[in-house]
């Protein structure tokens, strides 16, 4: 994960419909790990039923392939059969523009750990998903103006302990901020990865090798996340106080 020279990407700042706008301050790498995260604008929910979080799962995995060249609402179009034949064909060839390592949907932001598989692979990525899924929002919901917060925020990952620790803070955002009351239900929580890692989920969209590497198996890695819950919710007590 850690090297010394990667191609760079040629980062511009695309907001989500699509227009150019001035270049990203830090470059992203191909190879390198990343957490992006963004929010709804005005920090407004970009997910309201389960049926959004469901289309925005089902966009980021369509999008993370490099021959998506259909555009995602095309593809609900088709028939059961022929989508979960495209599902299998997808996976089967992995063309990947990133791999999606963690991920966690909230009511008005996402999480997600991705590797970038491809020069510019975040950023088409990111791009595609977004508008994509702007677009669904704004028309079921008779909605206008931008839906995100402007440019996606993505942060590198520089160490190995540091990929594990983001994966667990990212999972542990539910109970952190009280969506879920407990473990039980932090581990069921469908609009994240946790179910992934957990092995509770036979439809996976993440490579959570990358980070299950470091444990010993599905249980190892459940203690870790857990272990952590009350204390993550605890600073998120102090940051929520801190900004009153």
């Amino acid at each position: 994960m850690i090297r010394d020279r990667f191609p760079i990407d040629d980062p511009v700042k695309v907001n989500y419909s699509g227009s150019r706008m001035p270049a990203r301050p830090i470059p992203l790498v191909t190879g390198e790990i990343y957490h992006v995260l963004n929010r709804g604008v005005f920090s407004l929910p970009i997910f309201t039923r389960v049926k959004d979080y469901k289309r925005f799962t089902e966009t980021l995995f369509y999008y993370q392939n490099e021959n998506s060249q259909s555009q995602f609402a095309k593809i609900l179009e088709l028939s059961r059969l022929d989508k979960e034949n495209l599902k299998k064909e997808l996976r089967k060839k992995k063309d990947f523009l990133v791999e999606i390592v963690a991920y966690c949907l909230m009511p008005n932001h996402f999480h997600l750990l991705v590797k970038q598989a491809k020069d510019r692979g975040i950023r088409n990525f990111i791009t595609k998903s977004c508008n994509s899924y702007s677009h669904y929002f704004s028309t079921k919901y008779k909605r206008k103006g931008p839906l995100f917060e402007g440019r996606f925020k993505a942060i590198r990952v520089e160490t190995e302990e540091q990929l594990i620790h983001l994966s667990r803070y990212i999972h542990l955002n539910p109970y952190s901020s009280y969506l879920v009351k407990n473990f039980k239900k932090l581990a069921a929580y469908p609009f994240s990865s946790l179910p992934e890692y957990l092995n509770n989920i036979k439809d996976p969209i993440c490579q959570k090798e990358i980070v299950l590497s470091y444990f010993s198996g599905f249980e190892d890695y459940k203690k870790f996340v857990f272990r952590q819950a009350e204390y993550q919710r605890e600073l998120g007590k102090i940051k929520h106080l801190a900004l009153e």
